[in-house]
């Protein structure tokens, strides 16, 4: 069965918020240097350097795309779990590691 647009979004806005609550941990326990802006279907992350990770949901495809340092990643929801089937990763163990490759600041989530 096909997931409804209502559906993606819950799911995605829960990811979204895990990551956001889990940014705003490591900045008091970690004195943290990041900029949170999230606005419509867009986070972005920036980091004390001055470089960004850009989290944001594309409805039609009811995708999560992710633009970090490295790379862009397309994650889909694959038995119930976000998936990017091209690079075989999961979506909240890849975000973890490249915030961390990426700003030094470990997460937990």
């Amino acid at each position: 069965m096909a997931m409804t647009d209502t559906e993606f979004h819950q799911l995605a806005d829960e990811m979204l918020g895990k990551i956001e609550n889990a940014i705003e941990v490591a900045i008091d326990e970690q004195d943290a240097d990041v900029d949170i802006n999230a606005s419509g279907n867009v986070l972005q992350l920036e980091f004390e350097d001055g470089s960004q990770i850009v989290i944001n949901k594309q409805e039609p495809l009811h995708e999560l795309w992710i633009a970090t340092r490295f790379g862009g990643y397309h994650f889909a929801i694959v038995d119930g779990e976000w998936f990017d089937e091209r690079n075989d990763n999961i979506f909240m163990p890849f975000v973890i590691e490249a915030i961390k490759k990426q700003s030094g600041i470990s997460l937990a989530i």
